[in-house]
């Protein structure tokens, strides 16, 4: 068995889950485990279904099939609201004024 944590946040609140998991598990198969959906339950399931996922802020290629080492903290990432690129122009053309 491999001890590994969930961690999901949003703005005003966040939750890890820790878990013994089998060896073999994957990243997605963790989050699944983790039933975040009890301690969200204001979001769509498949929040979490779908979600981009991260190891230690790294975000992962193919959650599906990374298998989860002892120790790893899985990330699950919220889309963003708005692009990064357009947040940055909109304050610069504040900035102007």
């Amino acid at each position: 068995m491999l001890d590994v944590e969930v961690a999901f946040a949003l703005p005003d609140r966040q939750r890890i889950i820790s878990l013994s998991v089998p060896q073999g598990t994957t990243a997605r198969q963790a989050v699944t485990m983790a039933g975040l959906e009890a301690a969200f339950p204001e979001l769509p399931p498949a929040t979490f279904g779908q979600a981009d996922l991260g190891i230690f802020g790294k975000r992962l290629g193919d959650p599906e099939t990374v298998r989860l080492r002892h120790g790893d903290r899985v990330e699950v990432y919220r889309p963003l609201q708005i692009d990064p690129k357009a947040a940055r122009s909109e304050r610069a053309g504040r900035e102007k004024r």
